[in-house]
């Protein structure tokens, strides 16, 4: 199978780095704007071929990866849909942004062949030199419904050959899922560095005294605030919705501890303790 990774950062390269381990008849033709990532790829023996031209990294291929954030795989479905008729006969176009209902409806609307996808795996690290063969290992990859004919199996082998596990979910379905345990997550840090450290050059309340004593659980909750900006910038534009919905939802709990906290006879420990033992125990139910 012929792949185009169109762009070469974290997930594209730990895509290309995952399959060249993996074997077999994968073909890996790398490409991206700056032609940086697919450059060293190759010097580096992990893709075939690095083209500068768009056209030419999608000529003949089996299976197009969209591996950039959710705008810019916008703008790559509409330079795809352009260059279609440089794709082999039957190809599938995928990606791996994490939102899923605005890329599909432009695939949709352009008359891709499309599947999109999101190998649910990821680091506050990025660009090539980040990618990591391994980053995908028994991690769901969500493959979304077909779009005009788009080869669900096609992706499928994808993901098996990256040794993740294929998880089938409606592109609606996959957003509002992703907007509570990754996207509100990653606001939420952004909202607590922003109350903590202070914004627009102003300082936080006791932040210079804080930071010298800011330890693991600063470094815990702040950890996705270190992420891509634009990829940030990407989630909300394109799961606005959703995201907006489960925002509400934990400023209501936000405001119930707030109400929690200024009880005119100060706060109840024993119904504090319930809280926090509750929400303990909902968290021990997701992986770690």
């Amino acid at each position: 199978m012929r792949v185009a990774i169109l762009g070469l950062g974290l997930i594209g390269g730990s895509i290309a780095r995952a399959l060249r381990d993996a074997g077999g008849d994968w073909t890996i033709v790398a490409w991206s704007p700056a032609g940086i990532g697919p450059a060293s790829a190759l010097a580096a023996g992990v893709v075939d071929a690095s083209p500068t031209q768009l056209e030419e990294a999608v000529r003949d291929a089996d299976l197009v990866v969209l591996a950039a954030p959710p705008l810019a795989c916008l703008e790559l479905v509409s330079a795809v849909a352009l260059l279609r008729g440089s794709l082999r006969r039957g190809a599938t176009v995928t990606d791996v942004a994490s939102t899923k209902v605005a890329i599909a409806n432009a695939a949709d609307e352009a008359g891709l062949p499309f599947v999109g996808g999101h190998p649910m795996a990821g680091r506050e690290t990025s660009g090539f030199e980040s990618a990591d063969a391994a980053l995908f290992v028994d991690r769901p990859w969500v493959v979304v419904d077909p779009v005009h004919g788009g080869d669900v199996h096609a992706v499928e082998r994808l993901a098996g050959a990256c040794r993740a596990r294929p998880l089938r979910l409606g592109a609606a379905e996959h957003d509002r899922a992703v907007a509570a345990v990754s996207h509100l997550p990653l606001v939420a840090s952004v909202a607590l560095v922003e109350a903590v450290t202070g914004m627009d050059g102003e300082p936080g309340n006791n932040w210079p005294t804080a930071r010298r004593l800011a330890a693991s659980g600063w470094r815990d909750m702040t950890r996705l605030a270190l992420g891509d900006p634009a990829m940030g910038a990407g989630i909300a534009v394109t799961n606005a919705r959703p995201l907006a919905d489960l925002l509400r939802l934990y400023r209501d709990r936000v405001d119930a501890w707030l109400r929690l906290l200024e009880e005119p006879d100060g706060p109840d420990p024993a119904l504090i303790a319930a809280l926090l033992e509750g929400a303990r125990e909902r968290a021990r139910e997701t992986p770690r």
